[in-house]
């Protein structure tokens, strides 16, 4: 085995320390909590969340050395086969979150919220293990959460508890395991960037993320191409002609078939990402859930500057009536997404088949 030569041994020795000086997740929710009751609840609970996610991100690390994390258990409420890495995932995000003060959790993995703490301020809503269909390729997979106060008065077991406007949200992130595992968070003053280090801390990577625009990326699924309406196919045309097209500049197409993966780009690099509704029986509204995938990143998007839609409303200004509700979204470069939806909002022709993201509208 080679040894690694002096000036390597130096340039690691440099990075270790860069990344020592950050300052840790729990020092950033310490100062900003302070003395409010309220925020040292979400503090607390982004913790608990933290600490699950770097035990979750230990266990996807040992990929097959932990067996098969892939294989299938069981159809879950999804649809979807549930992997054994999904119960992994699951078990573990709502243990750790035990410990925080939180009445119940909505997880994609759960018909009904689960129970924790009856009195307890808060409610977590997640999806504990995003993109599981790409457990077996070794690709970036994440979870996804979002933190609601508990409506006063409210039983937490009843999914009425969850079903709130968008913007009650008091914070949201994501952690996508990749080549190094990385949280997006917001408190509803900015995005936040972390990066998980050696000794299991997330420390600060950027406190002032910014979606960049003028992007020449679009991420969707293109063999949908033939369910989708025409604004669909008009926006992706315009990309894929070019510079002989009316956006008179080359596109790259993006698709990880994992949101988180695809949101991490776009939150680095700028660009869009489209999941619309389509013909297929039960894509009518899309495939992704309103209440713990969009709302979360919705608002992760708007803190960096950039947007989130439906097609014809900004997400976070929708309300949840079912806990697993399913929506059509679009987000990213506040330019693009404004774009996309010009293409549903404004005469071309369409006809009666002008609404965006479903054949017979977005919500019937």
């Amino acid at each position: 085995m080679l040894e690694p030569n002096a000036d390597h041994r130096a340039a690691v020795a440099q990075a270790a320390g860069v990344a020592a000086s950050r300052i840790t997740l729990t020092v950033m929710l310490d100062e900003w909590a302070g003395a409010d009751a309220r925020r040292r609840a979400v503090a607390d609970t982004v913790c608990a969340l933290a600490t699950g996610c770097a035990s979750l991100a230990a266990a996807i690390a040992e990929g097959p050395l932990a067996g098969d994390l892939a294989r299938t258990l069981s159809s879950g409420e999804a649809g979807e086969g549930q992997k054994a890495l999904d119960v992994i995932s699951n078990d573990i995000v709502i243990g750790a979150l035990k410990a925080a003060p939180v009445a119940a959790v909505a997880s994609e993995e759960n018909d009904a919220p689960v129970l924790l703490d009856p009195t307890a301020p808060l409610l977590v809503a997640i999806d504990p293990l995003d993109g599981s269909s790409n457990i077996d390729t070794d690709i970036s997979v994440g979870t996804i959460f979002a933190v609601f106060p508990r409506p006063e008065g409210a039983d937490a077991s009843e999914p009425s508890a969850f079903l709130q406007n968008g913007r009650d949200m008091l914070a949201a992130g994501y952690v996508v395991y990749g080549p190094h595992t990385a949280m997006m968070l917001t408190l509803g003053a900015g995005t936040w960037h972390f990066a998980l280090d050696r000794a299991g801390l997330f420390r600060l990577v950027d406190a002032a993320v910014k979606v960049k625009e003028g992007a020449a990326e679009f991420a969707i699924n293109m063999s949908n191409y033939h369910h989708w309406d025409v604004p669909v196919r008009d926006y992706v045309d315009d990309c894929l002609a070019g510079k002989k097209g009316p956006r008179e500049r080359d596109f790259n197409m993006r698709w990880v078939a994992s949101m988180v993966a695809d949101a991490h780009r776009i939150f680095q690099r700028g660009g869009i990402y489209l999941y619309p509704g389509d013909g297929r029986k039960g894509y009518t509204h899309g495939r992704l859930r309103l209440l713990y995938e969009a709302f979360p990143v919705a608002f992760l998007m708007e803190q960096a500057s950039g947007s989130a839609t439906d097609g014809r409303g900004a997400i976070l200004d929708l309300t949840a009536d079912a806990l697993h509700q399913r929506v059509p979204f679009i987000f990213g470069s506040r330019d693009e997404v404004a774009r996309v939806s010009r293409y549903h909002l404004e005469p071309n022709g369409h006809g009666e088949r002008s609404p965006l993201f479903a054949r017979r509208g977005l919500f019937i």
